[in-house]
């Protein structure tokens, strides 16, 4: 099932939301100094191309200064942008019965879309593997 809801995904809205996690990507690549956002870009792309079956987590260990100021730089820069194409995406999804699923995935991206640094793409099925994670 996860399968099927994945590929209906990506031609739906997931590569359209990659291309923008790409875009945002290149550009923080681009300015020398957000190359951090720009990995973290890409590492979401491909989470937005394929994301049933994996889940946005914390990294244990807790929050540091330097990842709390850089999702704030993050925020400005890019994350607010992204941030609303999920949520109006979601909402789209919502207004359909059928894509209530496709709906819930892009509001469960949110979180990782605003602040992504300190933050792990992990498998589901990965509860036991990674106890030192907040679920």
């Amino acid at each position: 099932m996860r399968t099927f809801l994945n590929v209906v995904w990506l031609i739906l809205s997931g590569l359209w939301m990659a291309l923008g996690y790409l875009v945002a990507g290149v550009i923080c690549c681009i300015l020398i100094i957000t190359i951090p956002f720009g990995i973290a870009c890409f590492r979401i792309a491909v989470y937005a191309l394929w994301p049933f079956g994996y889940r946005a987590v914390e990294r244990g260990g807790g929050a540091s200064l330097a990842s709390g100021v850089g999702n704030v730089i993050w925020l400005v820069v890019a994350g607010i942008w992204l941030t609303i194409g999920h949520i109006t995406a979601g909402i789209a999804f919502f207004v359909t019965i059928i894509g209530i699923p496709f709906g819930i995935a892009h509001f469960k991206m949110v979180p990782i879309s605003l602040m992504p640094l300190g933050r792990e793409i992990v498998p589901t099925t990965a509860r036991d593997a990674y106890p030192g994670y907040r679920w």
